[in-house]
């Protein structure tokens, strides 16, 4: 693939690999380093960028230091939260390290530490065969490539999808389990204006937390321990003194989710046409019950207060992707693009091998729209539950560990049963039994409405037809169930494949019945993931020729892997005659301040803005106290948390949402719109240094607080 091409600064989630191909489009764009530095993942600035809970956060301290966002380290706050010690409300200043507070226990911190090429290792075993068979084939020789990775402890491995399988890259991460709040402001600064503010600038939130890696006191990664002691990372990004203003270059790396850039015009269509309305219609439902519980238990509000948070994102983002892709005509243009490669591809020599298998490709691609809500549905009730969850996961633990840990099912291997014990352990903290069962009515409900052809006998079984079988059915299971407890679940983890079978608690027994059609509805996703692997290098393969005959250098479509963006602080024009500037300040915080959620500023915020005194932290341009700024920099979900830096390589800022114009750019990119939303890192400093001191942390961090 030729990567030697014009690129916009503007666009592109790139991999280091690349980033030497577009040097000369990096320095031009202001970039003061050497791009081929940037292609080192041993060397600063990459080795401190780390994937962090659901998201992106760096290393800022030769000490472990690492900040991320508040809503990435939401979980965290939230675990060590209750009734009478309500840090999602209040924050936290940790006193002394002794003060820092341990983190859930699936809280994991990776870096990466190697990205090496392995299509030819992964594909050699696949030649030939299709469907199923070919899935497996790719399964087996990943999981191989992760095993031998993994025989050096503390690392996980994992093999990577680049171009929809026509290549694959072995990514080797180091493993930190204990993580440590360090300092979290409070709701009202971290979370500032909420989803009536969520995608939508102009924005005034603190969106930031501070934590710190621990490792055993031999150096490598541990459970958390009083005995650990701070893990010392390689390298460290420095905050910096000064700020950015509009036209400065920033580049932006991090672990950015999924894009959908390179699908079909089809898989564009259906996007827009039924899945983004169905998800926001589905998790609106969801987020209803929660709060209504939420109302009438403070408690159970606080245990669903992480949960609550991700489905309002969910719905906003999924509703702002839908109005974005509406806007920018993203199917016709798709489509039109589309037509355009396919057409120049008739015209060239590889046509004949290359058309009947996209041709396939599609036919798959629409076959999959006939379970599409049942599939939907069955995924979400698993992921948006606790103890159902749980006891998914021990049934499914039992049907796996009698297999040669080699042919178990991904994220059931022993590699994984850390992690789900680690879940099964912390889910009290974020469970009470009335809510999960009007999370659960509320799914099932909508599935007993399914037409015939998309019903699971077993679900049938187990739930009943009618709503009055599944409030009797869901009323025994919940009553009867020991798992509520942890000991109980702790037990079943490690009871044995024949224990679990014959198990009477109710739930476990539930979970053991849908465990057929579940295990079923796998079977038929990956025999079409199977064909759609061996078929979808045909489609890139035709658009990779084609956008390199336009000129235009290509990116593989985000996956979680690491990735750099890079442009300029910009303004934004929304629509016509509304231009937005591209730094926010303190002023807009009291603007829109009410004193009630979600706009309810905390007195210490307040008293110090209009005490007005800013310091070193002012925009010498502004003459006022930053807050968030704006850049044209190329993001998506995973990025949250983000290192934002300046030519030289320092942390200026924190990126943490995209404007409402720009969600859909997860699908489709418009230079008109995309934006990046960050925390200014002069606002961090500020409210460490003046409104909730937090002195030995900013020396730390090496920003020491004014002297007074």
């Amino acid at each position: 693939m030729a990567l030697a091409l014009d690129v916009k600064a503007d666009e592109g989630m790139w991999m280091p690999a690349q980033l030497p191909t577009i040097g000369k489009a990096l320095r031009e764009a202001g970039y003061k380093g050497d791009p081929k530095d940037l292609a080192d993942l041993t060397k600063a600035p990459l080795n401190a960028v780390v994937r962090i809970g659901g998201g992106t956060g760096a290393f800022v301290s030769s000490d472990g230091l690492v900040v991320t966002n508040h809503h990435v380290a939401f979980g965290v706050i939230q675990y060590n939260s209750k009734p009478d010690r309500d840090l999602i409300t209040d924050g936290y200043v940790a006193p002394d390290r002794a003060g820092e507070l341990p983190a859930n226990p699936d809280y994991r911190l990776r870096v990466t530490v190697g990205f090496d090429k392995v299509t030819d290792r992964v594909l050699a075993g696949a030649a030939g065969k299709t469907g199923r068979a070919y899935y497996d084939a790719v399964d087996a020789a990943s999981k191989a490539l992760v095993a031998e990775c993994e025989k050096e402890q503390g690392y996980r491995c994992s093999v990577a999808n680049m171009f929809y399988g026509r290549d694959f890259y072995l990514v080797k991460q180091l493993e930190l389990r204990d993580l440590r709040l360090v300092y979290a402001p409070p709701r009202a600064i971290g979370n500032y204006g909420d989803e009536i503010d969520n995608f939508v600038w102009p924005r005034h939130a603190g969106d930031f937390t501070v934590l710190r890696a621990y490792v055993g006191p031999d150096g490598k990664p541990a459970d958390y321990s009083p005995d650990n002691k701070p893990y010392h990372p390689p390298s460290h990004l420095q905050v910096a003194r000064e700020g950015v203003a509009d036209g400065d270059f920033v580049m932006l790396a991090g672990y950015p989710g999924i894009t959908y850039r390179h699908r079909t015009a089809a898989e564009f269509a259906d996007q827009i046409e039924w899945r983004l309305p169905a998800s926001v219609e589905v998790l609106k439902q969801l987020q209803d019950v929660i709060e209504d519980q939420g109302k009438a238990d403070r408690d159970a509000g606080i245990k669903y207060a992480s949960q609550l948070q991700s489905l309002k994102n969910g719905i906003k983002r999924f509703s702002g992707e839908l109005e974005g892709l509406e806007r920018s005509d993203a199917v016709t243009i798709h489509r039109e693009d589309e037509a355009a490669m396919l057409a120049w591809l008739a015209t060239q020599p590889d046509a004949k091998t290359l058309k009947p298998r996209i041709d396939e490709a599609m036919k798959l691609i629409a076959a999959g729209k006939d379970v599409r809500e049942r599939d939907l549905l069955v995924g979400l009730l698993s992921s948006q539950t606790q103890l159902m969850r749980g006891a998914l996961a021990i049934d499914r633990l039992a049907v796996e560990r009698p297999k040669p840990d080699a042919e178990r099912e991904s994220g059931y291997q022993q590699r994984d049963e850390e992690l789900i014990q680690s879940q099964l352990k912390q889910a009290q903290r974020r469970y009470d039994p009335r809510v999960e069962k009007a999370l659960v009515t509320a799914l099932v409900t909508r599935y007993q409405k399914l037409p015939d052809a998309q019903r699971l006998p077993e679900f049938d079984a187990v739930f009943g037809r009618t709503a009055a079988d599944l409030a009797k059915t869901l009323d025994r299971v919940y009553g009867a169930t020991k798992m509520g407890a942890e000991a109980e679940r702790t037990r079943l983890f490690k009871a044995s494949p024949a224990d679990i079978a014959g198990s009477s608690d109710a739930l476990l027994v539930a979970a053991h019945k849908l465990q057929p059609a579940l295990l079923r509805i796998e079977d038929e996703r990956k025999s079409r993931e199977g064909d759609l692997l061996r078929l979808r290098p045909a489609y890139m393969q035709a658009l990779i020729a084609y956008r390199e005959k336009q000129g235009k250098a290509v990116y593989p479509d985000a996956n979680s892997t690491l990735r750099v963006s890079y442009g300029k602080v910009t303004p934004l024009v929304a629509r016509d005659a509304v231009t937005y500037a591209p730094v926010t300040t303190v002023a807009g915080i009291v603007e829109k301040n009410t004193g009630k959620q979600p706009f309810d500023a905390p007195k210490p915020l307040l008293d110090a803005i209009r005490k007005g005194d800013f310091g070193q932290y002012a925009d010498p341009k502004l003459k006022a106290m930053p807050v968030d700024f704006l850049s044209n920099l190329d993001t998506t979900g995973g990025n949250s948390g983000s290192p934002v830096l300046n030519a030289k390589g320092e942390l200026v800022g924190l990126n943490f949402d995209s404007n409402w114009e720009a969600v859909s750019a997860s699908w489709m990119y418009d230079p008109r719109y995309k934006r990046a939303i960050h925390v200014d890192m002069r606002y961090m400093r500020w409210l460490m240094d003046k409104v909730y001191p937090a002195p030995a942390l900013l020396k730390e961090l090496g920003v020491p607080a004014e002297t007074h």
